[in-house]
């Protein structure tokens, strides 16, 4: 599926397909995060969802900086999947919505938000093909 920026100078997802996402017409092949602010956040390296700790959203927030964002998006893959809450827990202390799907909705909600000008974060969870 091929999907436009509503704003050019916002980092956005251009398009995707089995086992790729493109942000700004770049191909990824492994899981990624994406900040609307700051682009890809390649200082964090995500983890299969069931090894996902506190820990890792803890990191997270300390890349992402200041100002904190308003949202991460959880992409977890073909299938919506989740974190136990005990390791989101930081996000909602810190006051950061939590919104968890699979990939390819993630990707279009990214977009969305980012075109909105809204400050989010999306942690894209790619399966191998």
């Amino acid at each position: 599926m091929k999907l436009h920026a509503d704003r050019p100078e916002q980092h956005s997802i251009s398009a995707y397909g089995p086992g790729w996402i493109a942000v700004n017409g770049e191909r990824m092949h492994a899981s990624f995060v994406l900040s609307s602010e700051a682009g890809i956040l390649s200082q964090w390296v995500p983890v299969p969802l069931p090894s996902m700790q506190a820990t890792h959203f803890e990191q997270l927030l300390e890349l992402a900086g200041e100002p904190r964002p308003e949202l991460v998006i959880l992409g977890t893959g073909e299938q919506l999947r989740f974190v136990h809450p005990k390791h989101t827990a930081v996000l909602t202390s810190q006051r950061v919505g939590l919104e968890t799907m699979d990939t390819q909705a993630a990707c279009r909600t990214f977009n969305v938000l980012a075109g909105e000008g809204r400050h989010v974060l999306a942690i894209l969870l790619q399966e191998e093909v």
